[in-house]
């Protein structure tokens, strides 16, 4: 039986609408390579291992298909797609483009709280660290919508969302592999530079945190050649 069929811990809000909770569940799964690269997930074992019917994880699988993170092969079944290089440089191109943007409208925009509620943020990071990846994680995420919201953009950062799907999971086996105080020290400067209302400075060290990305992603590859693939 594949990972993708064994019962995920996650509970689904029967409340809420199921395909968007599914894909958020399972573009999890394939971030953290639990479902990893040219593995086959079908409707019918992910339907029964969320105890779900099959429409919700078609919707699911759509939507993963649109994020480049499954592959949808008529008569084949649907395959977790690999990492390419160009898929990771794409989305962080356009991660760029957006949060430099967000941080200057920040720089001008924020007041002491704002301040003072980013560089608590920071507190919170560096206190779980390297000890434990998923915490960091969700933490940087909580850092850089706090960003959207400061800059009175909050819906830029749910367009950041649907487009770096590739680029997390770099992410999420970078801050296992790299210095996570060196990410938290560019969330500082981030935060002081708004602090300090200097949008020039914010941006500068924006586009310098979100081309960290580029500088550890040959050697990731290197080190997960079964995560990746080529392009095209």
């Amino acid at each position: 039986m594949g990972a993708g069929s064994e019962r995920p811990a996650v509970e689904l809000d029967a409340d809420t609408a199921i395909a968007p909770q599914l894909y958020e569940s399972l573009r999890g799964r394939i971030v953290r390579a639990e479902l990893r690269p040219g593995e086959i997930i079908s409707e019918t074992e992910i339907a029964k291992a969320y105890s779900v019917s099959r429409q919700p994880v078609r919707e699911a699988f759509i939507k993963l298909a649109e994020a480049g993170l499954v592959r949808v092969r008529p008569q084949r079944g649907t395959m977790v797609s690999p990492i390419t290089a160009e898929a990771v440089t794409e989305a962080r191109f356009v991660r760029e483009a957006i949060e430099a943007d967000v941080v200057r409208a920040a720089a001008t925009r924020a007041d002491g709280n704002d301040a003072r509620r980013l560089l608590a943020q920071i507190d919170d990071q560096k206190r779980v660290a390297e000890d434990d990846v998923a915490a960091f994680m969700k933490l940087d995420e909580l850092f850089h919508r706090t960003l959207a919201e400061i800059a009175g953009v909050p819906f830029a950062w749910r367009v950041v969302e649907d487009v770096k799907a590739q680029m997390d999971r770099i992410r999420y086996l970078s801050v296992e592999e790299m210095h996570v105080r060196r990410l938290i020290a560019q969330h500082e400067t981030i935060a002081r530079a708004i602090e300090a209302a200097d949008a020039a400075a914010a941006e500068e060290a924006m586009r310098g945190h979100l081309r960290e990305i580029l500088r550890s992603l040959p050697d990731i590859a290197a080190a997960h050649p079964d995560l990746f693939g080529k392009g095209g």
